[in-house]
This record gives structure tokens, C-alpha cells and sequence, in this order.
């Protein structure tokens, strides 16, 4: 174990500051369940739907994203900043190019997309009129997050967050008063909500353009910059990114999956399900933020050359993240009954049941997911490794959990309690290969290009 204490403040303060972006983020959904869910039940699950899309989406920017963080960091390490505006540059293609194609599809089959998801017309209809409009903020949403992501690799944080907390205000500013029509505005419901979306993703953009052109020194940015980039990064790039795009694409979709699983069983189950998972997204963001720190820690550490530092680096990150896991757990079961209080009488009895079941069971699970995905994405993926979550995930979800949930909810007719725990419990049995992958030490990379003449560059 490190036994400095400038350590646990330097990583403390970098993993709070990446919870507090998380927990912004997740905050403006979490308001979205809630202020819909005031509104009507059916609203709430039909954007809840919607949002598995926006879910893909930005597991698809975080991959773009997180092969701009490995390589910038590992370059920040080696205190070598004049590959990383080439690598941003990469990723932005990459990013546009997966979100335009996303947006495309939402914008052309709205009904068809929620068709596979869920049987409840009512539920369709809502999220259809939600899909409309919310398109229009992909791109938008994927060029700041991968700006931003890009600038976490050389520990710039705190644009992050103020970002973030920009679009909650705005968010439930405009959701109050679009979703009801307070103060004289349209009573506009799920419409409303995806307007408020839409303008504060907008707000988003403008922000971190202002950042980058009046504030930030160090990489100096600039638009000729981005589109002019070096050619010969895209392999660098690739190499780092691919895996990682893969892992988060099959995420993404399965999450999907597990979503069309449970909104077959019925609109009190979707509901339930949307709620369980808001309340999970923001009661977890600090081993989240714990994850993306040891990344970056991971491969500074690596870019500096400081190989012998990483075991007792590694044996005080595990028992951090068991610590944030048991405390992320206690807090999601004991948050249940105050957070349902919220929604007040729009949900049914069966759908508020449901939803208490389902919390506790993903307090029971957060501990696992704490310790796992933190050493998966964060120390094996920072130490240059990206090949093992793709495939790791992939053989988990795709021959276990998916097939096993399936079976249990249309073959069995499993009560939809059941039916969860089996689309949640991969993030415990996940510890035994991810234990034995960190203790093998093969993921310790250099993926950054060695000292010395550069290539020759080839702009584009």
C-alpha cells in the first residue's frame, strides 16, 4: 500500500471532480425521470427508452473518447503534448462519423427502434414524440464529450464539470417549464423535456469552444488544428481505440437487449427498471470517477517510466475500490424509499414494489461493479490493455447473460425480480477473470511511439 498521503489528496481530489462531472451528467436524467414522472408514468418510460439510445450513444463517445485518454495521457507522462491535438482530431471523426449514422436511424425508424424495446403502445407513442427532436443534440453531445474527454488526459477536470452543471440548470429550468407549461409556456410533456435536452447540449458546445480558445495554454487548440491532423496517428489510434469501441458498442447494445427484456414484461416493469437504474447512475459516480482517475494515474505512471511504482500503486487502488463499493451500495439501498417518495402518486403499487426489489438487488451488485469495472477500464485499460474488456464482455454478455435473462423472462416466466438479477449479475462473477488478468501483469503497455525522430508527417 502507498503510504503518502500527498497520493490519497491528488487522487481524492481527481476522483472527486470526475464524480461531480458524473453526477451532473447523470443528474440531468435523473430530473428528467423524475419531473416525467410527476407528469404521467407513460412519459417517464418512454424517454427511459430513449435514453437506452442516448446510452449507446455515449458508450460510443466514450470509446472514441477513451483512445484520446490512454494515448494523451501516456504522451502527458512523457511530458510530450504535440501529439495529442492530432489524436483529438482523430477521435472527433471517428465520434461524428458513429453519431451521424445514429442519428440517421433515430431520425428515420422512432417507432421501429422502440418497437424492440417495448410492447406498451402508450410507451411507444411517448418515446416516438421524445426521439424527434433529441436527435438533433448527437452530434452536438458527441463533439463536447469527446473535447472534453481529451482534456481530462492532461488532468484538465474542472471544464468538465462546469459544463455539466450548466445543463442541469438549464435542464430543469426548461423542463419545468415546458413538460407542465408553467408560467405561461406550451404544456408540451415529453416534447418539453426534449427541447430542454436540446438547448443545453447547445449551451454545452459553446462552453467548451469558449474554454478552448480563451482559457486553455498548454495544448492550444484551435479549429485548422483538429481538421489538419497527421495522417500517420490514425494507426496509433486505431490500435488503442478499436477494442475499446468494440467493448463499448456491445455494451451499449446489450444494455439495450436487457431494456427490450424487461419492457416485454410490461409497463410497470419499465418504469421500475428506469427508475433502479437512474438512482444507480448517480449513487455510483464516484467508482466511476475512481475508475477514470486510476486511468489516468495508471498511464502517467507508465509514460513516465515508472513501472516499479505500479504494484503497490495497484494494491492500494483494489482496496479503494472495494472501500467506494461498499459505501455506493449502502447508499443505493438505503436511498430507495426516500427517492420513490419523490414521484408521489403517478406510480402504480406494482411498479413502486418492483422498483424498491430491483434497488436492492443493484446495491447488492454496485460492490462488484466498484471493484471490477474500476481495475478493468480504468488499471488495465490505462495501463495500455484494451483488448480484455472487449472480450471479456463480449463472451459475459453475450453467452451468459443475455441468453440466461432471455430464457428466464419468455421460456421460464421467472418473476421480473428474478429476471434482473440475472441481467445484473455478471458484475459480480466479472471479479474472478479481472482479478486474475490484473495479478498477471500483461496489460503494462507502452502504446505511445518510442523517443526519437518522429514519422514524417502526412496531414489531412
Amino acid at each position: 500500500m502507498i503510504k503518502e498521503k500527498t497520493f490519497y489528496r491528488a487522487f481524492f481530489a481527481l476522483t472527486l471532480s470526475l464524480a461531480l462531472q458524473n453526477l451532473l451528467t447523470f443528474g440531468v436524467n435523473l430530473m428528467d425521470t423524475v419531473m416525467l414522472g410527476r407528469y404521467s408514468q407513460e412519459a417517464m418510460s418512454g424517454v427511459s427508452l430513449c435514453n437506452q439510445i442516448q446510452f449507446l450513444l455515449q458508450m460510443l463517445v466514450g470509446g472514441a473518447g477513451e483512445g484520446a485518454v490512454v494515448l494523451g495521457s501516456q504522451y502527458w507522462g512523457k511530458n510530450k503534448l504535440e501529439p495529442i491535438p492530432h489524436i483529438i482530431g482523430v477521435a472527433l471523426r471517428f465520434g461524428a462519423v458513429l453519431s451521424a449514422l445514429l442519428f440517421g436511424v433515430v431520425l428515420l425508424f422512432p417507432h421501429e427502434l422502440l418497437g424492440l424495446l417495448s410492447s406498451d403502445a402508450g410507451v411507444i407513442a411517448q418515446g416516438a414524440d421524445y426521439f424527434r427532436i433529441i436527435c438533433f443534440s448527437y452530434v452536438i453531445f458527441t463533439v463536447t464529450n469527446i473535447l472534453v474527454a481529451s482534456l481530462r488526459s492532461i488532468g484538465v477536470v474542472k471544464i468538465g464539470y462546469a459544463i455539466s452543471f450548466s445543463t442541469l440548470c438549464i435542464n430543469v429550468t426548461l423542463n419545468y417549464l415546458l413538460i407542465y407549461g408553467n408560467l405561461g409556456c406550451p404544456e408540451l410533456g415529453v416534447r418539453g423535456a426534449a427541447v430542454a435536452t436540446l438547448v443545453s447540449r447547445c449551451v454545452e458546445l459553446l462552453i467548451v469552444v469558449y474554454y478552448l480558445k480563451y482559457r486553455e495554454k498548454r495544448l492550444n487548440l484551435t479549429l485548422r488544428k483538429l481538421l489538419f491532423i497527421d495522417a500517420s496517428y490514425l494507426g496509433d489510434y486505431n490500435q488503442v481505440s478499436a477494442p475499446v469501441l468494440v467493448n463499448q458498442a456491445l455494451w451499449g447494445v446489450a444494455q439495450m437487449v436487457q431494456t427490450g427484456i424487461l419492457g416485454h414484461l410490461g409497463g410497470d416493469v419499465t418504469a421500475a427498471n428506469a427508475i433502479a437504474v437512474q438512482v444507480y447512475q448517480v449513487l455510483s459516480v464516484v467508482a466511476y470517477g475512481a475508475a477514470s482517475a486510476s486511468g489516468i494515474v495508471v498511464g502517467r505512471s507508465i509514460g513516465e517510466g515508472r513501472k516499479d511504482a505500479l504494484r503497490p500503486l495497484v494494491a492500494t487502488l483494489q482496496v479503494l475500490f472495494i472501500a467506494i463499493g461498499l459505501v455506493s451500495g449502502a447508499l443505493i439501498f438505503l436511498a430507495r424509499n426516500p427517492i420513490l417518495a419523490v414521484f408521489g402518486g403517478t406510480l402504480t403499487a406494482r411498479a413502486r414494489g418492483l422498483a424498491l426489489r430491483f434497488m436492492a438487488i443493484i446495491a447488492v451488485t454496485t460492490v462488484g461493479t466498484s471493484y471490477q469495472m474500476a481495475c478493468d477500464t480504468g488499471v488495465i485499460r490505462g495501463g495500455g490493455d484494451t483488448a480484455f474488456s472487449a472480450k471479456l464482455n463480449l463472451i459475459s454478455m453475450w453467452g451468459i447473460v443475455v441468453p440466461f435473462s432471455a430464457m428466464a423472462a419468455f421460456w421460464w416466466k421467472s418473476p421480473p425480480e428474478l429476471v434482473f438479477f440475472l441481467l445484473k449479475w455478471d458484475q459480480i462473477y466479472k471479479i474472478i477473470p479481472v482479478a486474475l488478468r490484473l495479478h498477471s501483469w500483461k496489460w503494462v503497455r507502452s502504446v505511445t511511439r518510442p523517443d526519437g525522430p518522429e514519422k514524417e508527417e502526412n496531414h489531412v
